[in-house]
């Protein structure tokens, strides 16, 4: 949703996940360092945690024009000295504009998305993090082939409506693909609304 002449662009999950969000990374990430957010899409989120983890710097991406001019209004309206200007990140290339990060994190990518952009996320996060360094994975997943909640399956067909190559993903293929790149499983947590935040540590 967007305003006549402001490119800001506001989903209503956000204000509804942020805080959940926030708990969690501010156990798992690191107390200082850079963050590469992938997959920024409206920069909500970027301008959230930025203002409210002052200690880290925080990298936005997105491969989407109208997404980076969004995330761009959104930091200018933040003016959170810690929020970097929008970089376009196309999570399958083969080289990322940033080549390392402390940290990575991808919030409601995976499952819009075809299979491919996970499997560039995870090779992109295993060249881009340090040994020991956090992705963050958050979104609905199926658990064993089942998805969690009636809500979740009919969120499922709804995708799969839209594009036969997405999709909610099961959580033991995304933790296999992962695992081929040298990111392994170290926590997941139940989120509100059936969804997970899923930690990976780059070994």
């Amino acid at each position: 949703m967007t305003q006549a002449g402001d490119p800001r662009i506001y989903r209503p999950h956000v204000a509804r996940n942020r805080d959940p969000i926030l708990d969690v990374l501010r156990r798992v990430l690191p107390a200082q360092g850079l963050v590469l957010e992938v997959a920024s899409g409206s920069g909500e989120h970027a301008a959230y945690f930025a203002e409210h983890l002052p200690a880290l710097t925080w990298q936005p991406s997105d491969p989407d024009p109208a997404a980076l001019a969004s995330i761009a209004a959104h930091r200018a309206a933040a003016a959170a000295p810690n929020l970097l200007a929008p970089l376009l990140l196309d999570v399958s290339a083969l080289r990322w504009p940033v080549e390392h990060a402390d940290a990575v994190i991808c919030n409601n990518m995976i499952h819009i998305s075809p299979w491919s952009a996970s499997e560039g996320l995870m090779a992109g996060a295993a060249r881009t993090l340090p040994a020991g360094g956090i992705l963050y994975l958050y979104g609905p997943y199926k658990i064993d082939g089942r998805h969690t909640a009636p809500s979740n399956a009919a969120f499922d067909r709804t995708l799969r409506a839209q594009n036969s190559a997405w999709g909610i993903r099961d959580l033991a293929d995304v933790a296999a693909l992962a695992e081929r790149d040298g990111l392994v499983l170290t926590q997941t947590v139940a989120m509100p609304a059936n969804n997970l935040s899923v930690v990976f540590r780059r070994g």
